[in-house]
């Protein structure tokens, strides 16, 4: 959590850009990204300093050792006056990161270098391009950038978790945002653990993998090593992952996008969560392409797959994989992501996948044969469904979380009819107290339950017990009732809703009661008239 005075210090930038005529808020994202960068490169060098200086060893730089070169650092240019600011940052900085992607490119096989510390990174800063042209607006994004406390791993991992809660516009391909509080949801469903390998197809701002990284370090930090801020918020370092941090740090987590802008953005939010070395990559998914850039990731690969992948995005069949068509024939890129999904888990990974409602429901032959595949050759654990407005402002469309395993077959499906995320399910999505206001901490409950009897090998008996009451908002489904009604997995088709009798009063007494009503109406007009 942030605190206060960092919270106000970033509003109040962000009116200086709308101000200064910068409105589009991925931009403006953009643009602190790059100052950011900027003061983390000479962050990194001062580390780098200090190890020298430590070790006696020579210091591997990332900055030439000229006057030029150091002038090209944060703490050197940082007090320029806004027109030289600007100058020197457009001619001079900025096309700098694009020589230190190559530079990464070089040191690829380098062990431990400072390029290498900057992971991928630096490829996605090669076109950076300063847009700012407010002298003003520069120099307070500056000063704002200068202030915060990037030395915190979690607290700057929380202050670009802020700035992308800003973003209200959803991209051309069906892109947008996913609240983060579903997202947690999803993660504690999955529970990854610290030797896991995890991806997100469609990564978007890095959302899935970001919150991963909180909450690995929220399970893996020992009571006294958690601290407090001023304001009484927790921190976790996640002390207990020592041992696996090079596995973290470069192995875990994968994440493919084909906007360059949201893989800058996603590698920024993974540096700033302390993950340097994530594998955040430029991939189009569903591209045949995949089989050559990436053939050991695209097939029997990931331990655990997080995704809200696009739900409208054009799609070229002609470039599209042939092995997930194979499996589903459609343009439909919602069905070839679940398909894509299922083909590079490992046997026994486990998914959890925002999809929209049509998914479940659709009577189409691609829509049946994929819903088949996932009963059949695979394990569908659990359906959530979500609440129509969960993704406003972007879109007002009906969705489900699927949890699934790779391999062996269902039996039965848990089902969870989620009718409050704790924010009003308008276009504000304004925070909501009181009873009734959050399904969230029950479904994730009920899921734990669930699991446990399943652990246990519980009867069916058992887990009719505890959800067999279809009226519930947790219920189980059987196999053979799915498989009946051609692998329908919509939770209106099983829930059953009871209807409370409303009882009204005989129609002649509530007309005898509307002329009452009427006679005492007419004897106050004649009051009245004898009183003129």
């Amino acid at each position: 959590m942030l605190t206060g005075p960092i919270r106000n210090d970033i509003d109040k930038l962000w009116e200086k850009f709308w101000t200064g005529g910068i409105t589009n808020p991925l931009t403006v994202i953009e643009q602190i990204s790059y100052l950011m960068f900027a003061r983390m490169l000479d962050m990194q060098e001062e580390a780098e300093e200090r190890k020298a200086s430590r070790t006696g060893k020579p210091c591997v730089r990332l900055f030439p050792e000229t006057k030029e070169g150091q002038l090209l650092r944060w703490k050197n240019f940082k007090n320029l006056s806004g027109k030289e600011l600007h100058k020197h940052l457009k001619n001079e900085v900025y096309p700098y990161f694009s020589k230190l992607g190559q530079v990464a490119d070089i040191d690829e096989t380098e062990e431990n270098t400072p390029t290498k510390a900057l992971g991928h990174i630096s490829d996605y800063m090669e076109d950076a391009d300063l847009e700012i042209k407010n002298e003003s607006v520069l120099v307070a994004a500056l000063e704002m950038v200068d202030s915060l406390p990037l030395n915190q791993s979690d607290v700057k991992g929380d202050i670009y978790e802020y700035l992308l809660s800003k973003l209200t516009t959803a991209g051309i391909n069906g892109q947008f945002r996913t609240p983060r509080h579903i997202i947690d949801a999803m993660i504690e469903i999955i529970d990854p653990q610290p030797w896991d390998t995890i991806c997100d197809p469609s990564c978007g701002t890095a959302g899935f993998l970001a919150r991963t990284m909180e909450y690995l370090n929220r399970q893996h930090t020992s009571p006294e090593a958690v601290w407090e801020d001023e304001e009484g918020n927790k921190h976790y370092p996640g002390d207990k992952l020592e041992n696996y941090r090079e596995h973290i740090s470069d192995d875990m987590f994968w994440g493919f996008d084909f906007d360059t802008t949201m893989l800058r953005v996603s590698s920024m939010n993974m540096m700033l969560h302390g993950v340097n070395g994530s594998n955040v990559l430029y991939q189009d998914t569903l591209n045949k392409s995949i089989r050559e850039n990436f053939p050991k990731q695209e097939e029997n690969f990931f331990d655990v797959v997080l995704a809200n992948p696009p739900f409208k995005g054009s799609l070229d069949e002609t470039n599209t994989n042939p092995e997930l068509l194979s499996m589903v024939k459609t343009k439909k890129t919602e069905l070839l992501f679940v398909a894509h999904i299922l083909r590079s888990l490992k046997l026994g990974g486990r998914a959890a996948v925002i999809v929209p409602d049509g998914v479940l429901f659709g009577s189409s032959k691609a829509h049946q044969q994929l819903r088949q595949e996932m009963i059949e050759n695979n394990q569908l654990e659990g359906i959530i469904s979500l609440p129509s407005g969960v993704f406003k402002p972007y879109a007002g469309v009906s969705t489900a979380i699927l949890f699934f395993t790779k391999g062996g077959s269902t039996e039965r499906v848990w089902f969870y009819d989620l009718q409050a995320d704790g924010y009003s399910l308008d276009d504000k999505r304004a925070p909501l107290k009181g009873d009734n206001s959050n399904d969230l901490p029950d479904a994730i409950a009920k899921w734990k339950a669930y699991r446990q009897l399943v652990l246990d090998n519980a009867t069916v008996e058992q887990v009719n017990e505890q959800f067999g009451t279809k009226t519930e908002k947790a219920f189980v489904v059987d196999k053979t009732d799915i498989t009946s009604n051609k692998y329908d997995l919509s939770i209106n088709r099983y829930k059953e809703v009871v209807y409370e009798e409303e009882v009204y009063e005989d129609p002649k007494v509530i007309l005898g009661k509307l002329m009452t009503l009427e006679n005492d109406i007419m004897a106050d007009l004649k009051e009245l008239e004898g009183m003129l």
